[in-house]
């Protein structure tokens, strides 16, 4: 049985892995303007490619948890971290179409791997240690997305060749693959099924996720077009607001588990949902951008540590194994991310953008409203 000082290196592998996952995911971002162009590709089509993606992540997702289930979820997070250092550099240096669809792909594939076994290695850790961790590890992604990003646009504004620049972010997420080697736990999942359709509690959690993803996916997409619509801030200055929610929500999940220990799920669950949709509507309303802005600091500080808590009950309920139930969480908490910002779009076409935003405040009362249902696991 594992213990507190045997999962001390396992502690610290779980956030390097957790970082490497955030960190290859946010290097793609500002490398997506010139892979376009390699390819010679409009918009509709960059759109299709980037559907490749997410295909690779979805199909990765739950063999990843029947794997776990059987072997343990060591060998699916190196797969799936060492996917991530091959696969990087190859999205630029594809030629045509065909080959940029089927590297975009194998990396989703390899981001979909690792995102369910670090949950799944994650939450053996906080059964080991009985008590919270999954909040610390999810601000590890936070993290990494936020230093990937500016890596890559810190050197692309440089100068450096675009080769160059995925080589340089491969190979810092290839250091700190290598320094997780010999720390991951060598977990044994004495469980031998098969795959199991989602259901109870385990479905509830899924779609409880992707609603917290939404809020996120939706801040990231649509935000600065929201202040923009409302005349609250200049198309310059109108990223401002997602800094802000980044930042908060870094924060928030950094000290998150202390917060859980001392005020408990139910009430993290609560509170994070009130404060979310108070948050939003914040923004909806403010008269002044300074207004607005404490409004994406409220949406972080409410979401952050949402999904943290539904992964943690994942790995306690007994409705399904856990490896299986974690794998199905993230899928359907990923499927909302792929489909939410349509979502938003279509709603937004139908209504209009701040009503699109009012809906996801319903949404989002989802969360507080089944705390009781989703922590008595």
């Amino acid at each position: 049985m594992a213990t507190f000082s045997t999962t001390a290196p396992a502690r610290l592998a779980t956030r390097l892995t957790f970082f490497t996952a955030g960190f290859a995911m946010a290097c793609c971002a500002p490398l997506f303007p010139f892979i376009k162009d390699n390819v010679g590709a409009d918009e509709p089509q960059f759109g299709l490619l980037l559907l490749c993606f997410g295909l690779g992540s979805i199909i990765a997702m739950p063999l990843t948890g029947f794997v776990a289930a059987r072997h343990g979820p060591r060998s699916m997070v190196l797969l799936g971290g060492f996917g991530l250092v091959i696969f990087l550099p190859t999205l630029t240096i594809a030629e045509t179409p065909f080959i940029l669809g089927s590297f975009l792909f194998l990396f989703g594939a390899s981001l979909g791997t690792i995102d369910v076994a670090m949950n799944i290695h994650g939450v053996a850790i906080e059964a080991a240690e009985k008590r919270s961790l999954m909040s610390n590890f999810h601000a590890q992604f936070s993290i990494g997305g936020l230093f990937g990003a500016g890596l890559m646009t810190l050197l692309l504004s440089a100068g450096a060749p675009l080769v160059v620049t995925a080589a340089i972010g491969a190979t810092l997420a290839l250091l700190a693959m290598l320094l997780t080697i010999p720390r991951l736990l060598h977990v044994k999942v004495a469980d031998q099924s098969t795959f199991v359709f989602p259901h109870g509690i385990v479905l509830l959690l899924g779609l409880l996720a992707a609603i917290a993803f939404l809020v996120e996916g939706a801040v990231l997409d649509w935000g600065a077009l929201l202040v923009i619509e409302r005349q609250l801030t200049t198309p310059q200055s109108a990223g401002v607001g997602y800094i802000l929610f980044s930042a908060a929500m870094v924060i928030a999940r950094l000290t998150g588990d202390f917060v859980v220990a001392a005020l408990s799920e139910l009430w993290v669950l609560i509170l994070g949902g009130i404060v979310t949709i108070l948050g939003i509507a914040t923004v909806l309303l403010a008269p002044l951008p300074l207004v607005a802005l404490v409004g994406f600091v409220l949406i972080g500080l409410g979401s952050a540590n949402l999904v943290p808590i539904f992964f943690s009950v994942a790995g306690r309920q007994t409705v399904m194994p856990t490896s299986l139930a974690i794998a199905s969480v993230t899928t359907i908490a990923y499927s909302g991310v792929l489909v939410g910002p349509a979502m938003i779009g279509f709603a937004a076409d139908l209504t209009s953008l701040p009503m699109a935003f009012w809906l996801l405040t319903l949404l989002i009362a989802c969360v507080p409203f089944t705390a009781f249902v989703v922590t008595k696991h």
